[in-house]
């Protein structure tokens, strides 16, 4: 979910890893293969906030390992690697350092790296390139990858509609823009199409933080909208998302479990942010679902194609419900809102339900 024109979705994870500066794949670690064809290795290319940043980098580098399981690869020369950068700055050179290394197809993890991986394409046109959550077009020797985000949302909305005691749910977006667009258009859909068939009348919170970075702006809007009885609370704010989290675990810790209010996490499973105890000191975790969206499936589509001499030169690829390039977590989803998410992803692939891309 990176965010287009206004801030890399690497920043969009609630918390992120340590950011290095840029430095070459063998400070990565890993030391290569021996042997073998360099015409099979790849490269990962971050954004500032790192590999290890809760969301799309962290996820693409766990496709990349299976794909070097996979074929019998490991990490380093002739394999696979990450080339960490510490600022825009680094994303040039660390491009320019994969290439010159070897590496025959190289990932970049997010629109920031846009403008940097279409000038490293033409410098080196006989390299691979694939750019995530943006596309680059007329260049050959680039991919673009890109995610039905809004489908994913669908579900937790359905899910949320179901599950809902008080017939109030929120939503909280970092800034307004198409990738969040997504997220709160397709959630919104998905609610107001299962309170629809559930007969119930639904209020649906909607606010913005402004920014992806500020938790106390999040814990403020999330304290009203808890206040005002939602029960449950979609965020696709980024690290802003924190104080969500942190808000409702507040609240959470003065109420027997049964009586907790919820989240649904984004991007990846955020489940481990909603570990608290209750009231009665018992251990509880109050994230219903998370929305996934799958990079580690996309970067391991790619790297098997080009691996079977089929690059998928020039060409934009969506990765959706029906590729499982994105999917939501069962969490602590009830029998009763699963069933009816699965047939609602059965009836988004078969095109029988239609998912806006932008809120009304």
């Amino acid at each position: 979910m990176k965010i287009k024109k206004i801030v890399s979705f690497a920043t969009i994870a609630l918390f992120t890893g340590l950011a290095l500066t840029a430095c070459s794949g063998k400070k990565q670690g890993g030391n290569g293969n021996s042997s073998g064809s360099a015409k099979n290795s790849i490269a990962l290319i971050t954004d500032q906030t790192g590999v290890n940043d809760n969301s799309f980098s962290q996820s693409a580098w766990r496709g990349f390992k299976a794909y070097g399981k996979e074929h019998g690869l490991k990490q380093g020369r002739n394999g696979y690697q990450y080339f960490q950068s510490s600022g825009s700055a680094d994303f040039e050179p660390n491009l320019d350092q994969a290439a010159k290394s070897g590496y025959q197809t190289i990932f970049g993890i997010g629109y920031s790296l846009k403008d940097a991986v279409s000038a490293a394409a033409k410098k080196y046109p006989k390299k691979n390139f694939v750019i995530i959550d943006e596309v680059i077009k007329g260049q050959k020797n680039v991919a673009s990858a890109n995610f039905r985000s809004e489908q994913a949302a669908y579900l937790a909305g359905v899910v949320a509609a179901t599950q809902t005691k008080t017939n109030t749910i929120g939503f909280i977006g970092g800034t307004h823009g198409d990738i969040i667009d997504l997220f709160d258009a397709g959630f919104t859909k998905g609610v107001h199409d299962q309170a629809k068939k559930l007969n119930k009348k639904i209020t649906l919170l909607n606010q913005y933080v402004g920014d992806f970075t500020s938790a106390d702006k999040e814990k403020a809007i999330a304290q009203s909208m808890y206040a005002k009885k939602a029960d449950i609370i979609f965020h696709a704010s980024g690290m802003a998302g924190n104080g969500l989290f942190q808000e409702a675990k507040s609240i959470n810790q003065n109420r027997p479990a049964n009586k907790k209010v919820w989240t649904i996490g984004v991007d990846v499973d955020q489940s481990y942010l909603g570990n608290y105890k209750d009231k009665d000191g018992k251990k509880s975790n109050c994230v219903l679902t998370s929305v996934i969206t799958g990079v580690n499936v996309a970067t391991h589509d790619i790297a098997n194609r080009a691996y079977n001499g089929k690059f998928p030169s020039g060409k934009q690829l969506v990765y959706g419900l029906n590729t499982n390039g994105v999917s939501i977590e069962r969490g602590q989803i009830n029998s009763k809102a699963w069933e009816y998410s699965r047939t609602a992803r059965e009836q988004i692939i078969k095109n029988k339900i239609k998912v806006p891309i932008h809120p009304k």
